[in-house]
């Protein structure tokens, strides 16, 4: 029986970096959760939930958000969740966590200087934190493993 990857990523270069991984999910069950409209149907994904997008200065919406991918979580029950980001791939983490997934967190390329918030966030609560950036990685829990560029 394949694995269940729950693959979560808002729009924009969050989602974009998510589909450059896609193949690793190639033998997998996976659906893919995202926050525009369009975007898993132009992939010719059909498996998929939309969620509203978020961020730390909405915080309505980040619990519509939150709300919206427990009960995705609740319902697919996942083996592996994996983010590229940003608020509908930390509560996805969270989630996922509590029901028992193996969680990893796969930081944006934009952010060369430190981590995102996201990932500060996920540092604490996923099973692995990759970084695309070589000098962000402590060999510990921040992971580099190379670019999905």
């Amino acid at each position: 029986m394949s694995k269940k990857v729950l693959a979560v990523a808002s729009g924009g270069g969050h989602w974009k970096q998510l589909i450059l991984i896609k193949s690793a999910f190639a033998d997998c069950n996976v659906k893919y959760v995202t926050t525009i409209s369009g975007l898993p149907e132009q992939e010719g994904i059909s498996n998929f939930e939309l969620v509203k997008d978020s961020n730390q200065t909405e915080k309505l919406a980040l619990l519509i958000t939150l709300w919206q991918v427990f009960l995705i979580v609740l319902k697919y029950r996942p083996d592996v969740v994996i983010s590229t980001g940003a608020a509908p791939g930390i509560w996805a983490i969270l989630a996922g966590r509590l029901f028992g997934a193996k969680t990893i967190w796969l930081d944006s390329i934009a952010n060369a200087e430190q981590l995102s918030l996201g990932g500060k966030i996920s540092k604490k609560i996923a099973h692995t934190v990759l970084t695309q950036w070589d000098h962000l990685a402590d060999g510990t829990k921040i992971i580099y493993r190379g670019s999905v560029f």
